[in-house]
């Protein structure tokens, strides 16, 4: 080879290095898109959904050699790889997504327009360099994870809540309502449920603060979990529900199922939208009710935020002890405003003081958790409800997050620690044969 020759062929090949080190170029959104268009005129697409990844994958590498031929596109063996991997995410999966859905380190995708998405990662958000070919093309996604779990999403109705195979909750909203594109949030789960003990090791809660819960979950108690977006409510909902003894029936309530019970005996219910013609729409307020049929030890809702928070405390009221919800509050006592308007919506005559004594009375324990400045998810406070004085429901904090200040990286510093008050659910505790050590809740003690 002369030396002419040797030049060119190592600027070819250091050409082609670099495209393999970028991926396949500028174009290589186009050239997938075009590929797939092709692809799916030559395959038959009912036998996809029977055929094997790895089967098909040798399909695809025949018919994609011999289609760049045809487009007399040059690429590398490397390259030839990745864009067989992106033709089975387009046919098999959800795309462009599909990567994002697979990073472990990724709890929410963000998507605003088809030009760009964002990731969070360890409580902060950062922009990726995945892109959709235009809005038909996010459009098509969309339309292929709501159209999985049979709900749809058009002009006539163009937002919805779904969720992913792995129980992921979607959220999407396209135009005419967002006004320069499709917008979806994806929340993902885990594949294994965060237990106790790995919150415990994440620093979200006391190990002290653990062991009470688990007691207040294994005594039957009533709780109500509080909280802000993303602040952490399902997570801590999850891995409370592990104490759950594995022989008692539990039946759930979501608008989109996502929780991740363990126990063998669960029931799993979910909400229905209204058909095209305005028909058919099951609420949450229903299946509570119905619920109440379906012989349950106790009842989870997922989230209450309308007239079923009635339901939820009548349930609790009525032998369905050791109960558990989730609702939108920034505090404890906020909670309890937000469950009395709820109540109120439900369009029952009842005075807010009969309110408020059902509502003393039906829930026990109040857990807050919080995402602060740095991310981090923490139970911020434990609370016990008393009883009534007089108006007002009486609350007592037992646990709380004592903030100390800033760290150098931004980190929010601070303790758990005791409030000294020694909580009434004790007494019932011990009756269920369960011992709280009182060192737990000694004045100002750290807890560990």
């Amino acid at each position: 080879m002369r030396g002419a020759d040797v030049s060119f062929w190592n600027e070819e090949v250091k050409a082609a290095n670099d495209l393999t080190a970028r991926g396949l170029g500028a174009d290589a959104l186009e050239l997938r898109v075009r590929l797939h268009q092709r692809l799916l005129d030559m395959l038959n697409l009912s036998a996809l959904e029977h055929t094997q990844r790895d089967t098909l994958k040798i399909e695809i590498r025949r018919a994609v050699i011999g289609l760049l031929s045809e487009e007399k596109r040059l690429l590398t063996p490397v390259q030839i790889d990745q864009l067989i991997d992106e033709l089975l995410d387009e046919l098999l999966g959800l795309g462009p997504l599909e990567p994002l859905l697979k990073d472990p380190t990724i709890t929410d995708i963000l998507i605003n327009t088809h030009e760009m998405v964002y990731v969070e990662r360890s409580g902060r958000l950062e922009r990726t360099e995945v892109k959709f070919q235009d809005t038909r093309h996010l459009l098509r996604i969309i339309n292929k994870i709501v159209a999985a779990v049979g709900r749809r999403v058009d002009e006539s109705q163009p937002m919805v809540d779904a969720r992913l195979a792995d129980g992921s909750r979607v959220n999407a909203i396209i135009p005419p309502l967002a006004v320069d594109g499709p917008l979806v949030s994806i929340r993902k789960f885990s594949k294994t449920p965060i237990s106790m003990s790995r919150l415990v090791e994440f620093g979200s809660v006391a190990r002290d603060m653990a062991t009470v819960l688990q007691g207040v979950v294994e005594g039957r108690r009533n709780v109500l979990i509080s909280g802000g977006t993303g602040s952490g409510k399902t997570t801590l909902l999850n891995a409370m529900s592990a104490f759950i003894d594995h022989t008692e029936r539990v039946v759930t309530i979501e608008d989109s199922a996502e929780l991740q019970l363990q126990q063998p005996h669960v029931g799993r219910l979910e909400t229905r939208p209204a058909n095209i013609e305005g028909r058919g729409e099951i609420t949450q307020r229903e299946l509570v009710k119905n619920s109440l049929r379906m012989r349950p030890d106790r009842i989870i809702v997922g989230e209450v935020r309308a007239g079923e928070a009635f339901d939820m405390l009548q349930a609790m009221n009525t032998g369905h002890d050791g109960s558990m919800t989730t609702v939108h509050a920034n505090t404890p006592r906020d909670a309890l405003s937000r469950l009395e308007q709820m109540i109120g919506m439900a369009g029952l005559d009842i005075s807010p003081r009969s309110i408020r004594g059902q509502l003393a009375s039906a829930v026990h324990v109040i857990v807050q958790v919080e995402r602060l400045e740095d991310g981090r998810r923490r139970v911020v406070s434990i609370s016990e409800i008393v009883g009534m004085e007089e108006e007002v429901i009486s609350m007592q904090e037992i646990f709380r997050f004592r903030r100390k200040g800033r760290g150098p990286k931004g980190e929010v510093l601070g303790d758990y620690e005791a409030t000294g008050v020694r909580p009434k659910f004790i007494e019932t505790l011990k009756m269920r044969g369960l011992e709280l050590s009182p060192e737990i809740f000694a004045p100002g003690r750290v807890a560990v």
